[in-house]
């Protein structure tokens, strides 16, 4: 019974001090959108306390293929 409240707890607080290791980082006042920023504040929110022990999780997106002429 007691696991069914540590465990949600556990993970928003995770989730919670991912998203201000994100916050920190300046990730929230860019205007640019597109893949590589959502997908490194994604990881930085999921990575959570992991990023003040040194981790910094990026995403580098691969271009997308130009149509042929």
């Amino acid at each position: 019974m007691r696991s069914r409240v540590v465990i949600p707890t556990v993970v928003i607080i995770w989730l919670l001090i991912g998203l201000l290791a994100a916050i920190q980082r300046g990730y929230f006042s860019s205007d640019e959108a597109n893949c590589a920023t959502i997908g490194s504040t994604l990881t930085t929110i999921a990575a959570g306390p992991l990023n003040y022990v040194g981790v910094n999780p990026t995403v580098e997106c691969p271009g997308l293929p130009q149509p042929s002429e």
